[in-house]
């Protein structure tokens, strides 16, 4: 079981996931206002990236508060 500092470290670790994603998802989309689809392309393959890195994240961090 991991003390509570270390629960509370995944928890942040998942937030700033999540706030990554949101900004390539916000980049990409001002990307495609702009009409700039490639760079709207790579915006979002960075936003699935990090999605995918906060999904585990949040995981093993519920994981970690649940026991």
């Amino acid at each position: 079981m991991l003390k509570a500092s270390e629960t509370s470290g995944l928890h942040k670790k998942a937030a700033s996931d999540h706030t990554e994603a949101a900004k390539n998802h916000l980049a990409a989309a001002d990307s495609l206002d702009k009409n700039s689809m490639s760079d709207a392309k790579e915006k979002s393959k960075s936003a699935m990236s990090c999605c995918n890195a906060a999904q585990k994240s949040s995981a093993t961090a519920c994981k970690s508060s649940a026991q």
